[in-house]
């Protein structure tokens, strides 16, 4: 589990096995079998090199995100090592596990902050969108500030320090974002269906020819 709070920006490349990371100093030492996010996705060290670490990765994370893109071009990634039980909560809780791409729609630089507005790829996730959420792109907790089209575009605002420290920097209009919606509204989505299913099981078996027969039905 991670916070969304990038602890470092690095870079990532391609090799025979997967890809190399490197960049991690500022929260080294690392070892064999950590979690590391990489632009919100969990890799797993499988080598070391210094500053740098081996990842595999498979065929459906490459699928799902932008790291195959950015790995053929040594592109920059936000890195974040796992949360421990006595950290702090900055953030909120990501799982490393993406859930889609987003595209940059627009990129606008206000007075205080900036305002990005991301498009989602797949509209299954706009249901999970609403005002004041959280939401992990490309590894960073962020805050939704507002939602258009049902969800299927929102904007977040980004503070000076966030966009300085991490590779928000870099963006440009039209490039593809890791999305991960917050775990909150899948487990509320989920308990609700639950519960609705049960209600209609109890209902229905309530309902049966005995039943029937009890209560004057021949």
């Amino acid at each position: 589990m991670f916070t969304g709070l990038v602890q470092a920006i690095g870079t990532i490349k391609k090799n025979n096995y997967g890809v190399i990371v490197d960049g991690c100093k500022p929260f080294s030492p690392l070892k064999l079998g950590d979690s590391i996010s990489v632009d919100g996705v969990c890799l797993t060290v499988s080598e070391l090199m210094n500053d740098s670490f081996t990842a595999n990765i498979s065929e459906e994370t490459l699928k799902r995100t932008n790291l195959a893109s950015k790995a053929q071009k040594n592109g920059y990634v936000n890195l974040e090592p796992a949360l421990r039980l006595s950290d702090r909560l900055g953030g909120h809780i990501v799982s490393g596990h993406i859930d889609g791409l987003g595209e940059v729609v627009s990129i606008e630089n206000l007075k205080n902050s900036w305002n990005l507005r991301i498009a989602w790829d797949d509209i299954f996730f706009c249901k999970y969108m609403c005002d004041k959420a959280s939401i992990s792109l490309n590894g960073i907790s962020l805050t939704i500030a507002e939602i258009y089209v049902d969800g299927c575009e929102f904007s977040v605002a980004v503070i000076p320090h966030t966009w300085s420290n991490t590779c928000l920097q870099f963006l440009t209009i039209g490039e593809k974002v890791n999305l991960e919606v917050d775990l909150m509204a899948k487990y509320a989505e989920k308990l609700l269906k639950a519960n609705t299913n049960n209600s209609n099981l109890k209902h229905n078996s309530l309902i049966n020819s005995d039943w029937l027969s009890e209560n004057g039905w021949n």
